[in-house]
């Protein structure tokens, strides 16, 4: 793990990942790792089952997911926020190979050291968003304008 990050406990969920020092605006943290697997590998593995309340799978592209539960880093500890102070950046692989797109979790505004480090899961379910699911997606950050969930609208 970087040396500006430690990963402890969280007041808005499980674990969360902490700037160990003053981070600036625009800062490359770190890479989101885990096993690289096709969106038909995640479906049979964890039953495409919106109801699970799975936050470790990230999808990276059309054809792959990282899944932070296997071979994952500390930056599966991030937790969601409703006015984040990081956002993820897929950067795609220049030669177009897919396999080889990174996803990078990087600073939207200056952060303090001991602060927790946030960013918008962006979760969109095709599935209609009752109470029950919203409830399984329900939001802990805290923040004035927190909307309750981590689901977004869809597009």
């Amino acid at each position: 793990m970087p040396r500006n990050l430690v990963v402890h406990r969280s007041a808005i969920h499980g674990n969360g990942v902490f700037a160990a020092r003053d981070l600036a605006p625009g800062l490359r943290l770190i890479q989101y790792r885990g096993a690289l697997r096709t969106h038909e590998d995640i479906d049979a593995a964890y039953g495409g089952n919106a109801e699970g309340g799975h936050t470790f799978l990230f999808t990276l592209n059309d054809e792959w997911v990282v899944d932070g539960n296997i071979n994952g880093n500390s930056a599966r500890w991030i937790n969601h926020s409703c006015e984040p102070n990081c956002e993820a950046v897929i950067y795609e692989h220049a030669g177009g190979d897919r396999r080889c797109d990174r996803i990078f979790i990087v600073t939207l505004r200056p952060i303090e050291a001991g602060e927790e480090l946030t960013f918008n899961y962006g979760i969109v379910l095709a599935q209609r968003h009752t109470r029950r699911v919203k409830q399984i997606w329900a939001c802990c950050c805290g923040a004035p304008s927190c909307s309750g969930t981590m689901l977004q609208k869809r597009r």
